[in-house]
């Protein structure tokens, strides 16, 4: 429950916009999408993944602890990207650099990708899809990968326009591809 929360408060960093019981009354169209996406998909997800016919994995406990320790492992990568990027600029400071990698070794991504946070939390939710092996998780990681591509497609062009050196073999999003 805390990562949706998580999720919705990080689209918009400076204020609380979406409750379970409500939406702010200044929310605007798009905060109240994003608050149907994460709540809507999070029920369809619970639903599958606590029914009573629910079939685990495949492979058992075996693919459920390599899909947890891939998503533990995603999930420490989006979180020293999200420290990386907020050490970026001093506190009030308007000026943009160019992302890095730092000595943490889960920023070396920044070597091959503009948005690794990105690229993290796509990898988290597969994992969480191959964990549960459940269809809305799935369906909720395709539509966050495309999201999530529009985004980083968005976030690389302004590097590209802003940026006269900006390293040339980083992509938006997926290394080498995308």
């Amino acid at each position: 429950m805390k990562h949706y929360e998580v999720e919705i408060l990080d689209a918009k960093t400076r204020e609380k916009l979406c409750f379970l019981d409500k939406v702010e009354p200044h929310a605007t169209i798009a905060e109240i999408k994003n608050c149907t996406y994460y709540w809507g998909f999070a029920a369809w997800m619970a639903y599958y993944i606590n029914h009573p016919l629910y079939t685990p994995p495949t492979y058992g406990a075996q693919q459920v602890k390599l899909a947890l320790a891939i998503f533990v492992i995603c999930q420490l990568g989006n979180f020293s990207i999200h420290m990386a990027l907020r050490d970026l600029r001093p506190a009030g400071s308007k000026t943009r650099k160019i992302p890095y990698p730092t000595k943490n070794p889960f920023t070396w991504l920044f070597l091959l990708v503009s948005c690794p946070n990105y690229t993290y939390e796509l990898g988290s939710w597969i994992s969480f899809a191959l964990m549960t092996q459940c269809l809305p998780v799935a369906l909720f990681s395709l539509v966050g990968f495309t999201q999530m591509t529009i985004w980083a497609k968005g976030k690389h062009r302004s590097y590209l326009k802003e940026f006269r050196d900006y390293p040339p073999l980083r992509m938006p999003i997926i290394p080498f591809l995308l």
